[in-house]
C-alpha cells in the first residue's frame, strides 16, 4: 500500500497563503467558519439515502468488496487489549483469508499508543501501516502537553498514522482558535527526526457536535490546521458514522481541494459492520468526490467487525456458498 501523500495543485501554496488571513486571529477564524453556507439537513439526508439505494452488479460488487477490505483500519481499542491480541489482529490484517491468497491486505492496524511497537514488529515489511489513537483518546480531557507527549511517544514507537481527537468542549464553546492551534501542535508532534512525519487523522466525534453546520465548520477548521484525514468519530459514543455526516465531510474535502488544491482524506468510523454498509459508503465517495478518493490513500473505514462480513460475502461470490460466521476468526 502506498503512503498517504497530500496532493498539491501547482498553485496550491499561493492559494493556501491566500487563506492565511482566515486563521490570523480568533475573530477572523470565527467569521470564516460562520460564513460557510448553512447545511440543508433535509436535502443532505435525502441525497445520502438515495445514493444508498443504488443497485450494484455482481462484478462491481466483487470489486467493491476487495476495495473495502483494502481500506480498513482494523482496530482494537479496548482496555483488555494484550500483546497477543494485537499480534493476532496483525496476522489477520496481513492475510485476512488464509484460504485465498488473492484477498487484499487491510490498510492499517489501529491500536493504543502502548501497543504500537508490538504492532510494528508483528507487521514487519508487510506494507500495512500502524495507526495509533493519541491525545487521550476517546475523550481528550487532558492538558495539551500530555496530548503532545502521547503523540510523540506513539510516533517514536513507530506509528505511521496518528488519530487525534479534537477538544469538543472548546469547539462547542466557540473557542475555534484553541482547537486550530491544538491540531497544529499535534501535527508538529507527528514529525520524526529524519524529517518525515506520521500522517494525522483528526476525529470530530460527530455525535457530540450536534448539528450538520458544526460538522461542516469542524471539517474546514481541521483542514485549515493541516489534517491529512478528517474522521467522523471514535466509535465510543451512541452516534458515530452515518451516510449523511460522511457525505457532508466528503463535500467539504471536495470544496477544500477546489479552493486551495490540497486533497484531504475521509475516514468514517463506528457502526459500519456489513458489506452492504461499506458499499453504500463507497457509492457516496464515487458520486461525491469521484475516483481520486477511491483509494486507501484517501478513504478508510474505521472498523473491527466489518472485515469478517466482507470476507464471508467475498467467499460467497467466489464459491457460490455462504460459510457463515464460523468461517472467520472472532477478534
Amino acid at each position: 500500500m502506498s503512503s498517504v501523500v497530500p496532493a498539491y495543485a501547482p498553485d496550491a501554496a499561493g492559494r493556501l497563503a491566500g487563506l492565511a488571513d482566515v486563521t490570523a486571529s480568533a475573530g477572523a477564524l470565527r467569521r470564516f467558519l460562520h460564513g460557510l453556507p448553512g447545511v440543508d439537513a433535509v436535502g443532505l439526508e435525502a441525497r445520502a439515502a438515495g445514493l444508498g439505494t443504488r443497485s450494484i452488479k455482481t462484478t462491481a460488487k466483487a470489486y467493491a468488496i476487495d476495495l473495502a477490505i483494502s481500506m480498513i483500519d482494523l482496530t482494537t481499542l479496548e482496555g483488555a487489549d494484550t500483546a497477543g491480541k494485537v499480534r493476532a489482529l496483525c496476522a489477520k490484517g496481513v492475510r485476512p483469508d488464509p484460504t485465498d491468497r488473492g484477498t487484499p491486505q487491510v490498510a492499517a492496524i489501529c491500536v493504543y499508543p502502548d501497543m504500537v511497537a508490538v504492532a510494528k514488529e508483528a507487521l514487519g515489511d508487510s506494507g500495512i501501516h500502524v495507526a495509533s489513537v493519541a491525545t487521550a483518546f476517546p475523550a481528550g480531557r487532558v492538558a495539551r502537553d500530555v496530548k503532545l507527549a502521547d503523540t510523540r511517544d506513539a510516533v517514536a514507537a513507530g506509528a505511521d498514522e496518528i488519530d487525534m481527537v479534537i477538544d469538543r468542549g472548546a469547539f462547542l464553546s466557540g473557542r475555534y482558535m484553541d482547537v486550530f492551534e491544538e491540531i497544529r501542535a499535534v501535527k508538529a508532534a507527528c514529525a520524526r527526526a529524519d524529517g518525515s512525519s506520521a500522517h494525522l487523522k483528526v476525529i470530530f466525534e460527530n455525535g457530540e457536535l450536534s448539528t450538520y453546520d458544526n460538522i461542516r465548520r469542524c471539517s474546514w477548521l481541521a483542514m485549515l490546521a493541516g489534517a491529512d484525514f478528517i474522521k467522523t468519530s471514535t466509535g465510543k459514543v451512541a452516534v458515530n458514522a452515518t451516510p449523511a455526516n460522511t457525505l457532508l465531510m466528503l463535500e467539504a474535502v471536495r470544496d477544500f481541494r477546489d479552493a486551495v488544491g490540497v486533497q484531504v482524506g475521509v475516514k468514517p468510523a463506528g457502526g459500519i459492520r456489513t458489506s452492504k454498509d461499506a458499499i453504500k459508503y463507497l457509492v457516496l465517495v464515487n458520486e461525491t468526490v469521484g475516483d481520486d478518493w477511491l483509494s486507501p490513500d484517501w478513504f478508510r473505514f474505521g472498523a473491527s467487525s466489518l472485515l469478517n462480513d466482507l470476507l464471508m460475502q467475498r467467499q460467497k461470490l467466489r464459491t457460490g456458498r455462504y460459510s457463515g460466521p464460523d468461517y472467520v476468526t472472532v477478534d
